[in-house]
């Protein structure tokens, strides 16, 4: 286990490799969370912790090698890229599923781009409500771009709030 810490040349204080507030991702239990406090283990004769410990508000301590920080990846921010495919349906016929929007098909959200992850529903699922299965995945491939633009309403307002509505 490496620990790094960086040394401020004025004061030599030292500094944990994650800070307190800062968004972490803890790779053991598999969620995003925050660091709430970050805990220094010291001993008598050296001017550094022994170890430091991150207290990230999920009932123990992570050491650093736990826990990583979110990084603006290039395949992350092809998220614009989610597109609605359409799958063969293997278990009914298509005289079967006339009623569908789509007869012989269901949709597929797919979110990787080689063509596959992403979302889709069970068959029986699909046969009880078509409509209401086309409806969200529509609204699935449309979740990247809602979301950048709300991020770019939201920055708009920041830059300039004095002519943001209060209605809004």
């Amino acid at each position: 286990m490496v620990i790094v810490f960086v040394r401020e040349t004025r004061n030599h204080e030292w500094r944990a490799q994650f800070q307190k507030g800062q968004r972490v991702w803890v790779e053991s239990v598999g969620v995003w969370s925050r660091v709430d406090q970050v805990n220094a283990t010291w001993a008598k004769g050296f001017d550094e912790p022994v170890r430091v410990t991150y207290d990230v508000g999920l009932g123990r301590d992570f050491q650093s090698h736990e826990l990583m920080l979110p990084v603006d990846d290039a395949l992350s921010s092809q998220a614009h890229r989610w597109r609605l495919m359409r799958a063969r349906n293997k278990w009914q016929d298509v005289q079967d599923c006339a009623h569908h929007p789509f007869p012989g098909t269901y949709p597929v959200v797919v979110t990787d781009p080689s063509d596959w992850g992403g979302w889709r529903v069970p068959g029986a699922e699909y046969d009880r409500d078509p409509d209401k299965v086309e409806y969200q995945a529509r609204l699935i491939v449309a979740a990247p771009r809602l979301k950048a633009l709300i991020e770019r309403l939201v920055s708009s307002v920041d830059e300039a709030p004095g002519d943001a509505s209060r209605d809004a």
